[in-house]
């Protein structure tokens, strides 16, 4: 009997493991209302300027992007959210990226040029002062990006990703999750 215990206690902990391994919950679950805070537009409307964007966005279709590095397969996430927002104007979808940094400075320059080289129109890239992130979100530590989409400020859609999970499929999959909010 003590075996089978014991057994068993190490497959649930072997399971626990991997699920654990892959998996990141990171951001406000669906249903949590959104808070506001301050980020430092690089290349949207109000380049330069501190704001809000949760609360210059309201009650409209948003797609939020939290990230802690700029990769190829970000870059083809705000790309593809680009597209999508564009193609949604007449929902008055938004979006926006926020960066989070210690190097708010360097992160800029990063911005600009994915701005610059991904043609990206619809979607501002920001900055926000901290990898930590804004802590009401509660972005985890180990989420490279994390993805929250919301539609009069209470989150529909929650993803997260930690470092190199981030691939073409998973970015398609939060891009037909966006439908969720056009509702």
């Amino acid at each position: 009997m003590k075996k089978l215990v014991a057994l068993s206690v190490a497959a649930v902990l072997a399971v626990t493991s991997m699920v654990s391994a892959d998996d990141v919950k990171s951001g406000l679950e669906p249903g949590s209302s959104v808070g506001a805070f301050q980020v430092r537009d690089i290349t949207g409307p109000s380049k330069g300027k501190s704001l809000c964007y949760r609360c210059q966005y309201g009650g409209r279709p948003v797609v939020s992007i939290f990230a802690r590095d700029v990769n190829d397969e970000l870059v083809d996430l705000i790309k593809k959210v680009d597209k999508q927002v564009g193609e949604n104007k007449d929902k008055d979808m938004k979006a926006f990226v926020v960066l989070l940094t210690d190097e708010p400075e360097a992160a800029a320059a990063k911005l600009e040029k994915v701005a610059s080289t991904a043609k990206v129109k619809n979607v501002p890239l920001t900055v926000f002062d901290g990898e930590a992130g804004p802590p009401s979100y509660k972005i985890a530590k180990d989420a490279d990006v994390s993805v929250m989409m919301w539609v009069g400020s209470k989150v529909k859609v929650n993803e997260a990703f930690a470092k190199g999970k981030l691939t073409k499929d998973s970015v398609a999959t939060v891009v037909k999750e966006s439908k969720k909010i056009l509702e």
